[in-house]
């Protein structure tokens, strides 16, 4: 008996469903399970997990804070780079801030919890604190030396010509002092909360300052990855932070640098990316050979 041509595109089709399932929804997961057992490869299907005394404290291939309860830095670690994966770090929330370099000028809201910094403050606040933590320059250039983005309205009588007529300081908020008393002979004001000076006709008018064309403090230390998980720094960052973890520790700071050496990878294939420090691995031999006070 020949059934029905409806009929016989819908038993095909369950077959085809049936099929797939087995294939797809379970023999492929199951080999691929198979396959990150074999030597060598389980400690990469299980996220190359890293322990301490029987303990996992991380992951190789995901940063962390290294921070306490507050979320201020343990002064005794090597610090991570910054992130802006969700809380920080988060793999289940990777992603970049999305904020590109025309973003200098803060949202400054009434409420403080509302305002959002823009870029150019972020980079200007890290930099001022990881030059006050490892007590080098942390200046930056179009940085005021209170760590926002060092940023000018500037307003003309026609727009975008003729004198100026007012000019504010847009990222310092009142009653902040501006970081430029005056500005091509007209008095600089702070910020009000809630006004968007741009909307406005103001001119954005980044000013660079006097800080160093090359900042002590490197791009990695106050700029997060593209995923928000990197887990190495470069070692610049990591050579800035080698007196700070040498005092409290009370090590001498070339047994310090020679750690850090160790555990410096190089350029991948020999030519590609740079060199880089697993900042959890290198935290980890910290603690075994120069444990703290």
């Amino acid at each position: 008996m020949r059934l029905p041509t409806w009929l016989a595109h819908h038993l095909a089709a369950l077959r085809a469903l049936l099929v797939f399932t087995v294939l797809l929804g379970l023999a492929y997961p199951l080999a691929l399970v198979a396959v990150g057992r074999l030597p060598g490869l389980a400690n990469r299907a299980d996220g190359s997990l890293v322990r301490a005394g029987g303990t996992p404290v991380g992951s190789a291939l995901i940063g962390q804070a290294f921070t306490d309860a507050d979320g201020h830095p343990v002064p005794r670690y090597f610090q991570s780079r910054p992130s802006a994966a969700g809380d920080g770090y988060d793999p289940t929330a990777t992603a970049a801030s999305n904020l590109g370099p025309e973003s200098v000028v803060d949202t400054i809201a009434t409420d403080p919890a509302q305002s959002t910094p823009s870029l150019l403050t972020q980079v200007c606040a890290r930099s001022r604190a990881v030059g006050e933590l490892d007590g080098v320059d942390g200046r930056r250039p179009y940085c005021t030396a209170d760590g926002v983005g060092a940023v000018l309205a500037v307003f003309r009588a026609d727009g975008l010509t003729g004198r100026i007529t007012r000019v504010v300081s847009v990222n310092q908020a009142a009653p902040a002092t501006p970081f430029l008393s005056t500005y091509r002979g007209v008095p600089v004001v702070p910020a009000e909360p809630g006004v968007d000076y741009v909307a406005a006709g103001g001119i954005v008018t980044p000013i660079r300052g006097d800080a160093p064309a090359e900042p002590a403090v490197p791009a990695d230390a106050v700029t997060a990855s593209g995923s928000g998980l990197d887990p190495h720094i470069s070692p610049a960052y990591a050579e800035i932070q080698v007196a700070r973890v040498a005092r409290e520790r009370g090590a001498d700071p070339t047994a310090i640098r020679r750690l850090v050496e160790q555990h410096t990878s190089g350029r991948s294939l020999g030519f590609l990316g740079e060199p880089a420090v697993n900042v959890l691995a290198l935290n980890l031999a910290l603690d075994e050979r120069f444990p703290a006070r």
